[in-house]
């Protein structure tokens, strides 16, 4: 069953939000984007914010919460200069849940962003 909603940023791409695969919630990859604007924040803080935002929105439209979630893959455009202030945020977000987590440096992502997730969860 396909996931989307309006509380998110919309996808830049022929895709929706999320997936639903038996008890699994596959999230598209998810940036900092505003849902309603599609402005950009400024800044590895104020997009890892963002980006949260946005997971939470879908999430929250799959009937779920972050703690849910089964695994983070992060991709960073800036591994060297943003994961220190990127991972302090992130902890924010996920203290207390066992998330496995996967952190990459990627060229360029799709829009001029700094920072993207692709989340599952589980029902």
């Amino acid at each position: 069953m396909a996931i989307n909603t309006d509380n998110a940023a919309k996808p830049v791409g022929a895709y929706v939000h999320a997936k639903e695969a038996g008890d699994l919630i596959f999230l598209s990859g998810v940036g900092p984007r505003h849902p309603k604007t599609d402005e950009i924040p400024e800044g590895i803080e104020a997009q890892t914010h963002a980006t949260f935002s946005n997971v939470k929105a879908i999430l929250q439209a799959a009937g779920l919460d972050m703690s849910h979630v089964v695994d983070i893959m992060v991709f960073l455009t800036d591994i060297k200069n943003d994961f220190k202030n990127f991972n302090s945020i992130y902890s924010e977000y996920l203290e207390g849940y066992e998330v496995t987590r996967t952190t990459i440096e990627v060229g360029a992502l799709p829009t001029p962003i700094l920072v993207e997730f692709k989340v599952v969860a589980q029902k």
